[in-house]
């Protein structure tokens, strides 16, 4: 079982650098999921108000038999619950459902900037943080202006910006701007939600060194110095998403990547999206 590698946060925690990501996983299914991740030796689970899977989530954390300072828990504050007060609220609803004290990091999942509540929330993050109910804190789909508007107005920098980030949008600009400012770079849609998985470049590179496409991207992500968020179901491709620590790639291999580059979403514009 390989040893996941962790780095080192702003405020001097460690976070895994591969963490399992269980969006759109249902709640029925979260829990055994999440408990073959355990058993592959994934210490790092990233869950959200939004995926409506915090208590199978928890379900799983329960039935692991893992001390809680083994495991490294991520959820999100949803959009409709932005506000000081409702951000409160929020939290004591997720660590219902986890069924813990506290996470270890919590995040505002977008910024929904056209109604300039994300300050407020923050806000209450930086409370919750101070109230010992979240040990790091971060946000999730922040732009560098939205990122700009937290650090001006309360001189706190993240921890983590977790934004949708792959081959097809390797966002150099935010990821520039976060390690000048100290802020981990988080992964989201690390493989364009298996749109890039038969890419015959990312195949012929696996090819290579024996491993899949998706095996390739989580190894160019961690090479970039990424928190990288792999999502799957099936026990195989769980335990392969961590099989990537036996090979490094070349400068022809990165050349190849880079020229996958199309700003191609799989997800929404954090400018637009509310």
């Amino acid at each position: 079982m390989p040893t996941i590698p962790a780095l080192e946060m702003n405020d001097g925690l460690p976070i895994p650098q591969i963490g399992f990501g269980v969006w759109q996983v249902p709640d029925d299914v979260v829990t055994d999921a999440t408990l073959t991740a355990f058993e592959c030796g994934y210490r790092h689970v990233d869950t959200a108000a939004l995926y409506y899977n915090e208590g199978g989530v928890g379900r799983a954390i329960a039935a692991s038999g893992l001390g809680r300072d083994e495991l490294f828990i991520t959820t999100k504050v949803w959009n409709t619950d932005h506000g000081y007060d409702t951000t409160l609220k929020a939290m004591d609803k997720s660590l219902g459902l986890l069924g813990l004290d506290y996470v270890d990091l919590y995040l505002i999942h977008w910024p929904s900037p056209a109604t300039g509540d994300f300050l407020a929330t923050w806000d209450a993050v930086l409370a919750l943080r101070d109230r010992g109910l979240t040990r790091s804190v971060g946000v999730s789909n922040f732009h560098v202006s939205h990122l700009e508007s937290i650090i001006e107005r309360f001189g706190v920098v993240p921890a983590v910006d977790q934004i949708e980030l792959h081959p097809w949008l390797p966002q150099a600009g935010i990821r520039a701007f976060c390690a000048q400012h100290g802020i981990l770079t988080e992964a989201w849609s690390p493989l364009a939600s298996g749109a890039l998985l038969d890419d015959p470049g990312l195949v012929a590179v696996g090819a290579k060194y024996g491993k899949t496409a998706a095996q390739v991207m989580i190894r160019w992500h961690l090479e970039l110095g990424n928190v990288v968020l792999p999502k799957s179901v099936t026990p195989e491709r769980i335990r392969q998403n961590i099989d990537v620590f036996d090979f490094g790639l070349d400068a022809e291999d990165f050349a190849l990547i880079a020229a996958l580059e199309s700003g191609h979403r799989t997800g929404p514009n954090p400018d637009e999206f509310m």
